[in-house]
């Protein structure tokens, strides 16, 4: 599609206020689905066949309306808006009801299928080289008794798949049919504040259980087994045998996975620093299918099929070559579309570019907005759930916002030379990064500040030379040396850009409010609009680039235990000071809580320096985030058991971070908030007790509500009760109490437990793990004491204020952000069978 065709059919024409008038039916479709994103539970049937029955009343009252048309288009927008929401729903339900059934949870499963993606290489914990793909289902089978399952369990699962100690993966190849011994679960990320919510990406791309495949020792080989190869002429035959040639033409892995992405759609082949680099310098979206990638595409194939058709008097006879051009560029995107993986953004360039093309051979001119808004409904027609991601509203956001602003070129820029093209791509840059910060902040809590600068170099070169070159590396592979090259001097400029000091501008998380005000302000700065209307967009910005955190008043404290997984991770806050009591688990190398959970959280939370990071003991669930955040973020002391060889205290010794041991009888005092150790004694340290027994215990106090918190790392039984009996209960009595060791047998002992006598108790565990961490008897001890019981696994990350208002209930017992945040694809917990398995090493509900 030339430039110029496309800015001409979005002109005006005589039929604008009809079109225009199509515009807001098309908003109230969007409107529905994103009014049942926020429902906690879907309707009832017999709900959704009542609004069913409101939207076909509206519709024909829109039809006898017709002659007065602000009515009828009114009554039009409800109809849509409601036959929007119900069609959503029901097919939402039709995909919950897909789920694993609790029954099947842990349980070893013989599975039938098709790889349905490329696999992805991951690494688990240990450092397990693996696989992670989409497995489309066939049939599935109970090996112990023979039963079939393939009604009960979900046709779409995610797999992983780890090496057995000391061994190569698998060979796994898209499009194989494989036999595998699997361990299903239902669908569970962390849940977290204002974090990537793994839950509904996981709902959205129709993955209603999760697994990890099982290397029995003795069944391995007849159990899992490739019984098909893919057929060569299937798209995913190809797409797997294109990466397989990209990688080994290419000898950088970092590298190869940017063209890999390019090509084929293939995100998860970048590197998780590489991905960091891009979104801190603002050039993530090119690093991918995106828009302008098939847009470039399409005119290119465009441009050579009408060079071609002009060649042919005859063909010209039977069709006019621009006509044949213009739907060969169509042709020509949706095949890229389709096998570069069909994201979002390729969608929606696919249907504009179908949509120009059809009112083009229909004679018809409509408005732009008509043309973006036609696109979407089309895309959330076929998959109503792509308005819950981000690059959703990210794509077409800033499409509009280039089209409102005038950047859509034409013959006028055309025409000026290259000075008004270079003109017209500043421009785009300029409403591109101004327009488009709002929702860089709403979705990522960072803004790069020398986004500009990076994308004046980057959208060209990936454009007009990268991404060609990476797709015609298909035909002649040489030339990926070429873009290897480009490649290499763009991550060069990008590290230099990363490393200027003030490169990117991190900001806690904004009210609603501020959100809203924030986004009419990027679109007034960037609209031709008279200046003093552009102006107005400047304060309307200001909450969101300036919003004030909630902070605990002054002599009160707030504790936030984290959802990580399997591992420790408490942030106590005062009215100016913060705290972190241990760091989380390392998930793989380098991968852990630090970088994935508390980094985030940390900085959306307002929280731009930890005061004290305190950490119990050695084991890695408790000290793995820990060099992560020293990285990330200043540290001003780490207070520890740990020993004096210990590599975290030379790295932080290194960045300048005072140390100090934890030994019973320091104290100190933020904010009207006393803190005070109380384990371990100094005799502890040569004594070489085990780590779990070493572990630094802390106790709060507010001296404005008198309100206590008692965290205890991996205390164990023995040293529970030395506590009692040295301090005795009331040194030890605490309104909230941090679960010791997890909830392991090994540790809540009747003598303390009774001597705490805790109101509510938090318990940081991972979903299913292989501990069976709560210990049935622990429970059951905790309930029979009274005391309310917050698992991380069923409660997501929870929260505790010492301040906290009275409320319905006779105590205040925190808050569960899974509670919180629920909407309906979430899960919910069910009751536990002994038949259910534990759940193997390697898995924890993280995505990149």
């Amino acid at each position: 599609m030339q430039r110029e065709e496309l800015g001409a059919a979005m002109q005006p024409s005589s039929s604008l206020p009809t079109a225009w008038q199509a515009t807001l039916p098309a908003i109230a479709w969007l409107l529905g689905l994103a009014g049942l994103q926020q429902l906690r539970t879907l309707p009832t049937v017999l709900t959704l066949a009542g609004l069913a029955l409101l939207g076909l009343i509206a519709l024909a009252l829109a039809f006898i309306w017709r002659r007065r048309r602000l009515l009828a288009l009114l009554a039009l927008c409800f109809a849509i808006s409601m036959l929007a929401f119900a069609q959503a729903a029901w097919r939402a339900q039709l995909r919950l009801d897909e789920a694993l059934p609790a029954a099947w949870e842990g349980r070893d499963l013989l599975l039938r299928g098709r790889v349905a993606s490329l696999p992805t290489a991951v690494q688990g914990i240990g450092g397990a080289p693996g696989w992670r793909f989409e497995f489309e289902l066939d049939a599935g089978l109970d090996p112990q008794s023979g039963q079939a399952l393939t009604s009960q369990l979900p046709r779409r699962l995610l797999l992983s798949w780890y090496a057995a100690p000391e061994q190569a993966p698998p060979a796994l190849q898209a499009g194989e049919r494989w036999q595998l011994l699997a361990r299903l679960k239902q669908p569970h990320g962390l849940m977290n504040p204002h974090a990537f919510d793994y839950e509904l990406w996981l709902f959205e791309q129709d993955l209603r259980a999760t697994g990890v495949v099982r290397e029995v020792q003795t069944r391995a080989q007849a159990q899992n087994k490739r019984r098909q190869a893919a057929p060569w002429w299937s798209l995913d035959s190809w797409r797997q045998r294109l990466r397989q040639a990209l990688q080994a033409q290419v000898s950088d892995p970092a590298v190869a996975g940017i063209l890999a992405a390019l090509s084929l759609g293939d995100q998860a082949a970048i590197s998780k620093a590489d991905w960091g680099l891009f979104r801190d310098t603002g050039v993530a979206h090119l690093l991918s299918v995106s828009g302008l990638h098939v847009t470039m595409f399409a005119w290119g194939i465009q441009g050579l099929f009408g060079w071609l058709w002009r060649r042919s008097a005859r063909a010209c006879l039977m069709l006019p070559a621009v006509t044949a051009a213009r739907w060969a560029g169509v042709l020509a995107a949706l095949s890229y579309a389709l096998f570069s993986g069909w994201g979002v953004p390729a969608q929606r360039t696919v249907w504009m570019l179908l949509s120009v093309a059809l009112l083009r051979s229909l004679g018809l001119r409509w408005p732009w907005s008509l043309i973006l808004l036609a696109a979407a409904v089309v895309v959330t027609a076929i998959d109503p759930f792509a308005i819950s991601q981000a690059g959703f509203w990210l794509s077409f956001f800033a499409v509009g916002l280039l089209m409102a602003s005038g950047s859509d070129g034409g013959e006028q820029t055309a025409a000026g030379g290259w000075r008004a093209q270079l003109r017209a791509g500043l421009h785009s840059q300029w409403v591109a990064t101004l327009g488009l910060t709002p929702l860089s902040l709403l979705f990522f809590q960072q803004i790069s500040v020398v986004g500009l600068l990076a994308n004046l170099l980057a959208i060209p070169l990936v454009s007009f030379v990268i991404a060609p070159l990476s797709l015609a590396g298909a035909l002649l592979p040489s030339l990926w040396w070429l873009a290897e090259g480009c490649v290499r001097g763009l991550m060069a400029y990008l590290h230099g850009l990363a490393q200027l000091p003030w490169a990117v501008w991190t900001l806690p998380v904004a009210p609603l409010w501020a959100q809203a005000a924030g986004l009419c302000a990027g679109a007034l700065l960037v609209l031709p609009l008279p200046w003093r209307l552009r102006l107005l967009g400047l304060p309307m910005a200001l909450p969101l680039l300036w919003p004030a955190p909630w902070q605990p008043a002054q002599g009160e404290f707030e504790l936030l235990a984290a959802d990580i997984g399997q591992g420790n991770a408490v942030l106590v806050r005062t009215a100016t000071h913060s705290l972190l009591y241990d760091s989380g688990p390392q998930f793989a190398p380098g991968i852990d809580a630090g970088q994935r959970v508390l980094l985030p959280l940390l900085r959306a939370l307002g929280v731009a320096r930890l005061d004290r990071l305190m950490l119990s003991h050695r084991d890695s669930d408790h000290v793995g985030g820990a060099a992560s955040l020293l990285a990330g973020m200043p540290v001003g002391l780490l207070h520890s058991s740990l020993e004096p060889e210990h590599g975290l205290l030379g790295e932080a010794s290194a960045r300048g971070v005072l140390l100090q041991t934890c030994t019973q009888g320091q104290t100190w005092v933020w904010d009207g908030v006393a803190f005070e150790l109380l384990h371990p004694r100094a005799e502890h340290y040569p004594q070489g007790l085990k780590s779990n027994a070493m572990s630094c215990v802390l106790r709060l106090r507010s001296l404005a509500s008198g309100k206590t918190a008692l965290l205890t790392g991996d205390l164990e039984a023995a040293q529970e009760l030395e506590l009692v009996q040295q301090l005795g209960p009331q040194a030890l009595r605490s309104t909230v109490l941090l679960v010791p060791h997890h909830g392991s047998k090994t540790s809540s002992s009747a003598e303390f437990l009774a001597a705490v006598a805790p109101q509510v108790a938090m318990a940081q565990m991972g979903y299913r793990n292989r501990f069976g961490h709560p210990a049935p008897g622990v429970a059951a001890r905790y309930q029979a004491q009274g005391i309310a019981l917050l698992r991380s696994d069923e409660c997501g990350a929870c929260r505790w204020r010492s301040e906290a208002a009275p409320t319905s209930r006779p105590v205040y017992l925190g808050e569960c952000q899974r509670e919180l945040g629920l909407r309906f694809w979430h899960w919910r917990p069910a009751p536990v069978t002994a038949e259910m398995g534990p759940w193997p090493d390697g898995d924890v509900g993280l995505r990149d």
